[in-house]
């Protein structure tokens, strides 16, 4: 029974984690700048 609430206060940890990283790591701004581009010229060899 020990190892059963062990596994399951760990599982819950890691969702937790899981979780706080997800939402962290948004950004709610699109980058503005790099991307791709047309190549023109020289450019297409």
């Amino acid at each position: 029974m020990r190892n059963l609430r062990r596994g399951l206060l760990v599982a819950g940890m890691a969702i937790l984690a899981g979780v706080v990283v997800r939402f962290r790591g948004r950004n709610p701004v699109p980058p503005t700048t790099g991307g791709w581009r047309a190549l023109e010229g020289e450019a297409l060899r």
